[in-house]
């Protein structure tokens, strides 16, 4: 590839070395996310080498430091760092207090509970004009992708290295309409269960570690004929896959039967 700089996109260092994956994921603990191809795909394709040395808490020097052994040539010439979000998008500067509705969601997490469910029920019933501040312990990018894809506007604030608030800003009614909620992300259900019958191919990942229940249901899917549907017996809401599905053009039911106990409809649109 040509010359890296600040600007340059962590997943375009490790297509051009994949061995650039393990020394950046070296460089900082914070950075051992990377690791996991699940993130690495919602993540690298956003973040910037500068974007990264924030986050790890050096410069950017030291970034191209580790990368030069790699065979990497550095553009040492003056530029300007492109920054995410280096100021408050205009929602955040004119967003009185009583327009926020606050989530926090890390006692759910902690329980080992996915609060999917619940932050799309109140986005769903979200006012035009207010925002949802979702309170967690890290950067939410899969619900982030999610919601943008569906008209939010939406900005996320590093508070502390145990909370990250992230804002999601409704400026229209049209906006819900069709937005997945708790009780539409199984509906239809039977009706779809009823159309492919026979059709069904079942797939169970409840005990499969990280990330292989992931891994394990986009392999079925990438060969899984027009005709049939995928049923996944699941052990929670897999948000990390809902925007690949979406991105793939399929369409997906979920229905949770019990803590613990989530089943999956997925098919082809």
């Amino acid at each position: 590839m040509k010359a890296i700089n600040a600007n340059t996109k962590i997943s375009q260092l490790i297509k051009a070395h994949p061995e650039a994956l393990g020394v950046i994921a070296g460089i900082d603990p914070k950075l051992q996310k990377l690791r996991n191809p699940f993130l690495r795909r919602a993540l690298a394709g956003r973040t910037t080498i500068a974007m990264a040395s924030k986050i790890a808490g050096c410069k950017v020097n030291d970034f191209f430091d580790k990368l030069k052994p790699l065979g990497f040539e550095i553009d040492a010439g003056p530029m300007t760092v492109k920054e995410e979000q280096t100021e408050l998008p205009r929602f955040m500067a004119s967003l009185a207090k009583d327009q926020i509705i606050d989530f926090d969601v890390r006692d759910l997490l902690a329980s080992g509970k996915d609060p999917l469910s619940l932050i799309l029920e109140k986005v769903n019933s979200l006012p035009s004009g207010k925002a949802l501040r979702v309170i967690n312990t890290f950067k939410p990018v899969p619900l982030i992708i999610m919601l943008e894809k569906k008209g939010f506007e939406v900005y996320a604030d590093g508070i502390s290295e145990d909370r990250v608030e992230t804002y999601f800003y409704k400026k229209s009614e049209r906006i819900t309409a069709g937005m997945e909620t708790a009780e539409n992300l199984s509906d239809g259900w039977e009706d779809i269960v009823q159309r492919f019958d026979g059709n069904l191919i079942n797939v169970d990942v409840r005990k499969l570690e990280m990330p292989r229940p992931m891994l394990t249901i986009l392999e079925e899917l990438d060969k899984l004929p027009a005709d049939k549907a995928l049923y996944v017996y699941h052990k929670r809401i897999p948000v990390f896959l809902l925007p690949e599905l979406a991105d793939r053009k399929f369409g997906y039911r979920i229905k949770e039967i019990d803590d613990g106990e989530v089943r999956l409809l997925i098919f082809k649109e």
